[in-house]
């Protein structure tokens, strides 16, 4: 048998044993370079937040003709915790009558006259029931002090009252018309409240309440064509 010569044994286990100082071995050799990693790809955007929803009640309230809105008072959507912080002159007992009747939203929408004498406000709660809705309406008239009522012809169940008395300005006296109907379960309150000297003449506006609440019947009861 042929024996291989020692230079081709060295040259051998160097080959495979890559030792330290033989030539074409890197162990223990300093890498100067790194693998190119893949670029990350970009965070995902979060996606935009969605407009808050514009109230389905907002386009069922009448309000009348010349008159623009007041600043001083909120027009919008409410809910619970918005009407008995901003709204609500017993936010004690309107917490239980809303809570008892099941309350789901509610719109307000006030307007002012041209003199700023005079201001409109229409108010719809969506309640659970047509019952309920009934009886939100007649805990909400146990809070008012009214001295007569008048009649809104064509708007059946309504209730109205009339008053007139001192309103916390000095020398000042208020005058206030309000009608409530219920539709479905629906509950509209219309109120219409003005002002002037108490040395006057001062008489509630049941004529721009009662057209008002003839309106807003219509409005709530007309079924939209197909």
């Amino acid at each position: 048998m042929r024996r291989t010569g020692p230079g081709v044994t060295v040259l051998v286990v160097c080959a495979l044993l890559a030792l330290p100082g033989c030539a074409g071995g890197d162990a223990g050799a300093v890498t100067t370079g790194t693998a190119n990693k893949a670029a990350a790809p970009p965070a995902p955007t979060a996606p935009p937040t969605p407009a808050a929803a514009k109230s389905a009640l907002a386009g069922l309230v009448v309000v009348p003709n010349g008159y623009a809105a007041d600043a001083r008072e909120l027009s919008g959507p409410f809910t619970l915790q918005s009407f008995l912080g901003t709204l609500s002159g017993v936010p004690a007992e309107d917490r239980a009558l809303l809570l008892n009747a099941s309350f789901k939203e509610g719109y307000q929408a006030v307007r002012v006259s041209p003199d700023r004498e005079k201001q409109y406000t229409i108010r719809l709660f969506r309640t659970g029931s047509k019952r309920k809705a009934q009886d939100l309406r007649a805990g909400f008239r146990s809070q008012d002090n009214f001295t007569g009522k008048y009649g809104v012809p064509g708007v059946p169940d309504v209730r109205t009252g009339r008053r007139v008395g001192p309103n916390g300005v000095p020398d000042e006296a208020e005058a206030v018309a309000q009608a409530a109907f219920v539709t479905g379960n629906l509950l509209a309150q219309i109120t219409v409240r003005q002002t002037g000297p108490i040395a006057g003449n001062l008489q509630p506006d049941t004529t721009l309440a009662t057209a008002l609440a003839q309106q807003q019947y219509k409005r709530l009861t007309t079924k939209p064509s197909s």
